[in-house]
């Protein structure tokens, strides 16, 4: 052991200590200390060391870093208080909990060997959610309203196995686990999508829950000091696993939650110390380098690492052995020593010294063997929960540690290929219900019979009693709100856009109007959420500063220096506008928190996120994701958006593709707008959608900065186009009166490029063009496939795109500031021949005309393609089709290629 242990030293960077000048004088002040402690108690011992460091860096003296504790429980035996539940009752509630959750993933593989699921992560963190579950979550009727759980998505089964015991799924909803096509099955992960009445968050992408519980705890407090719900006696609880925790969006908003003093929020780290292939940290040790992360970002800190087992152990350690030898010992040996039984311990970790022998030279292998930890012992983890709880002005993280695999022995605890493990043969099946006390008999055994104990037994009226002395069964999923607010009508803060009779405009600044507007109605302003990631005055939004302020918790503490302006950087309390700084991932964790209120505070809201449409979909898109999975409300609005409309900024903050992904998410309904009137009826038919009908649908809208003629649309004209919109294709009046050879397909700011190449079209080469402005091709496929699937059963119906373009065009060509594949999602259902113009390639800089003449988008573009289209199908002579391609010349090679 000698080697390992200087290897260890090594890895984990620890050095010999300095020389003591003053061994006499060093023995003083820690006596001191020892006194203090004794006779006064650890909180003044604490305080004193604080004021010591206080006047140290005051000298400019700086202690070397020591932000990593010792490896031992932060809650002091002595701290703890009385456990307040039945251990007996509980431990067999767990044991029963386990082996469900275990027959549940054993039975799906013996059947079906495809269907994979997981038992280790459960087995270690069980006692973790059931301390919660039996004395902290409170559920959703109790006073204050229910506590918040994001739960460890590995872990879904034994949050299964516990719904089974309390009724509310069935044996045969076991049975089905993971098979939700052919029965009443169980989803792999928490997806509120396909549980609506029980996931309330989806966790099951790594990462993603950490940053959600965040911003979720943080717009609590946004309700309560906006008064618009009493939030202030809920808790956000996060449980996540430790290999998890490297995840960027994991702890990117750790210092957040610290600088907002979100106390309403704790973490629980599940440090089994082992991710998919291996330990989180062979070499090292994850739970100090988590308590560094967080202590670093302003948490509170609690660690959980060794079981009551221990306490003995640690209380006839005089010499200190255990702490010193725990400090050389890193993750990868003690996930070696989880593997293995009592008789090796002895061995290789209570061998390492005579010291560490002593400890344990009165137990057994047996009884070294059953020395838990501390993830795994409920009365070490109420007293962190009890602290957490009590814990003021700081967020706080419990580190618990924990084995993976808990109580599988040879089938895979600690082991290496533990997270694959899901199945087990009838031997290691009888020792798993031996090693929890089951009563099962063998035959239960070998058949995996799940277990749940009479309805009137002691362990079913413990169950039901503690749930319902803490409010309620959870998790629980509401679907809508009891009392929508009142839907104001359209015209009310969107009438300008129908009468702007040519006047310029962008279509961002018709949406920031829009939004202007309906901050003031009585109804649903105050439901209403602005929020940006930066940026806002770029957006035109700094008039909303003083109108609604941006929210800060504790006020303005500062005189901004343009306090003199109109447009001052006004925070406030209870400001409106959630500003997030410069972070796409934390802004769209505010949406999706806002987006979700109808369902966990029974509070509809309405969030605007107003960015960069290059940093939504591109950047966050695995964020937006689960928000779809969350069934979030809201609209996501893409400004700046398009390639060749945000023209000076280049070829990473120019949009050609996210209409592409958004056309991807069932529920997300995507338009790309070109007028200000189409805007307002898509922000008056989703805001309909989704606060009065409460249909579990978001709107992505696409706007642009650049300021061009916006026509005016009489009311009658509205009522006849609106229908088109919102299906996302309508035709435009037109200046002519012959039947069209062409079908001209426009969207967002190409539209006008495409109105001016039809008047030339018509003017200069007499071909008659028929103008369309293709508000949503994503809708459009939507509506093409359900009619071509309608009519493989039977049905005898037509797509809306093909009826609407059946008007004897021969062509029909397609043109927007995104990749061709936008337009391209509707070519199967186009009745004559297609042709789409994109911008593919990457972006660059230069003008607007520069660029889409580049990308051959403009109207000579536009032109060219149609003469040439024609002209292959017989419709063009040559000799014009010569004297198009000489008006319109064309060099170099295609914009999408890539060459160094």
């Amino acid at each position: 052991m000698t080697n390992l242990s200087n290897a260890m030293n090594l890895g984990l960077g620890i050095s010999n200590p300095t020389v003591d000048s003053d061994p006499l004088e060093t023995s003083e002040w820690l006596d001191a200390l020892e006194g203090v402690v004794q006779h006064v108690g650890p909180e003044r011992a604490r305080f004193l060391i604080e004021q010591l460091c206080k006047q140290a860096s005051q000298k400019g003296i700086y202690p070397n870093d020591t932000s990593a504790t010792p490896y031992r429980n932060s809650v002091a035996v002595e701290e703890q208080a009385p456990y307040p539940g039945d251990l007996k009752i509980e431990e067999r509630l767990s044991a029963a909990l386990r082996w469900n959750a275990l027959a549940m993933v054993v039975r799906a593989n013996r059947a079906y060997g495809e269907l994979g699921g997981h038992i280790a992560s459960y087995a270690s963190a069980a006692d973790l959610f059931e301390v919660g579950f039996n004395h902290f979550f409170k559920g959703p009727q109790a006073d204050g309203g229910g506590d918040l759980v994001y739960f460890q998505p590995h872990s879904a089964p034994g949050v299964y196995a516990r719904a089974y015991l309390e009724g509310f799924l069935s044996e045969e909803n076991l049975e089905y686990y993971r098979r939700e096509v052919s029965g009443p099955g169980l989803c792999s992960y928490p997806h509120p999508w396909l549980m609506p009445d029980f996931w309330q968050f989806p966790t099951g992408s790594m990462g993603i829950g950490p940053i959600n519980a965040i911003y979720q705890a943080r717009f609590m407090r946004y309700l309560q000091h906006r008064s618009l719900a009493n939030t202030g006696e809920k808790t956000v609880w996060g449980f996540f696993g430790d290999g998890e925790m490297d995840e960027p969006e994991a702890v990117g908003a750790l210092s957040l939650a610290a600088r907002e003093g979100l106390d309403n929020l704790i973490f629980v780290i599940n440090c089994n110390l082992q991710r998919l292939d291996g330990p989180v940290r062979g070499n090292g040790r994850i739970i100090d380098e988590l308590e560094q992360v967080f202590k670093g970002a302003g948490w509170n800190v609690i660690k959980v690492l060794w079981g009551s087992d221990w306490d003995p152990i640690f209380l006839r350690d005089k010499a200190g052995a255990l702490l010193d030898t725990f400090s050389r010992t890193v993750d990868g040996q003690f996930q070696t020593f989880s593997a293995n039984g009592g008789a090796y311990n002895r061995e290789h970790f209570f061998g390492q010294s005579p010291e560490l022998h002593a400890l344990v030279s009165h137990l057994s292998d047996d009884d070294i063997d059953r020395v838990r930890r501390g993830g795994h012992d409920p009365v070490k983890l109420h007293a962190a929960y009890t602290k957490a709880k009590a814990h003021t002005g700081q967020p706080t993280v419990i580190l618990a540690k924990t084995m993976k695999g808990f109580g599988m022995g040879s089938a895979g605890q600690g082991r290496m290929t533990t997270h694959q493990q899901k199945k087990l043969d009838v031997e290691e099946l009888k020792a798993f219900r031996d090693r929890f006390s089951l009563p099962l008999t063998d035959e239960d055994v070998a058949e995996l019979r799940f277990y749940r104990p009479a309805s009137d037994s002691a362990e079913s009226r413990y169950l039901h009693n503690r749930r319902s002395e803490l409010g309620g069964y959870i998790p629980r999923r509401r679907s809508k709100v009891d009392i929508p607010p009142n839907v104001p009508a359209a015209a009310s803060y969107s009438q300008f856009a129908s009468e702007l009779d040519g006047r310029e405009m962008s279509t961002t600044m018709a949406l920031v109007r829009m939004l202007t507007g309906m901050l003031k109605d009585p109804s649903i302003g105050s439901r209403i959420v602005p929020i940006v990631a930066d940026e806002a005055r770029t957006f035109g939004m700094a008039n909303m500063f003083r109108q609604v302020g941006i929210y800060a918790p504790n006020g303005q503490l500062y005189q901004p220096e343009d306090l003199g302006s109109m447009l001052y950087y006004k925070e406030e309390q209870t400001g409106q506008i959630l500003e997030e700084g410069i972070s796409e991932a934390g802004a769209i964790s505010s949406w999706i928190s806002a987006a979700t209120a109808y369902s966990v505070h029974n509070l509809a809201m309405l969030p605007f996120y107003i960015y960069y449409s290059m940093f939504g979909f591109q950047r966050v898109g695995d964020l937006i994701w689960a928000a779809a999975d969350q069934r979030a409300r809201g609209f996501l609005i893409g400004a700046t958006s398009g390639k060749t409309t945000l023209s000076g900024e280049g070829l990473q903050h120019q949009d050609g593709s996210s209409h592409i992904v958004a056309s991807t998410i069932p529920n997300c309904r995507a338009y790309d707008p070109a007028f200000a009137y189409e805007v307002a009826t898509l922000v008056d038919a989703g805001v309909k959608e989704m606060v009065e009908e409460q249909r579990d649908v978001f709107y992505y809208l696409t706007v642009t900065n650049e300021n061009y003629s916006q026509p005016s649309c009489s009311e009658r004209m509205l009522a006849e186009v609106r229908s088109g919109i919102l299906k996302g294709l309508y035709p435009l009046p037109q200046n002519t009166t012959r039947d069209p050879m062409v079908n001209l397909l426009g969207a967002g700011a190409i539209l006008p490029e495409v109105i001016a190449a039809a008047a030339i079209l018509e003017s200069k080469w007499n071909i008659s063009a028929m103008v369309w402005s293709a508000t949503s091709f994503s809708e459009l496929q939507r509506d093409g496939l359900a009619v071509e699937r309608e009519n493989r059963l039977g049905g005898e119906s037509i797509a809306y795109v093909t009826s609407a373009l059946n008007n004897g065009a021969r062509l029909t060509v397609a043109a927007t500031d995104y990749v061709r594949a936008v337009p391209e999602l509707i070519r199967a259902f186009v009745p004559a021949r297609y042709l789409t113009l994109g911008t593919d390639g990457f972006g660059r800089s230069d003008t607007r005309r520069a660029l889409r003449s580049f990308f051959e988008v403009d109207c000579d573009s536009i032109v060219l393609a149609t003469a040439h289209a024609l002209h292959t199908e017989g419709k063009l002579d040559d000799i014009t089709m010569a004297e198009v391609r000489q008006a319109y010349p064309r060099t170099g090679a295609s914009p999408a290629s890539w060459t160094v």
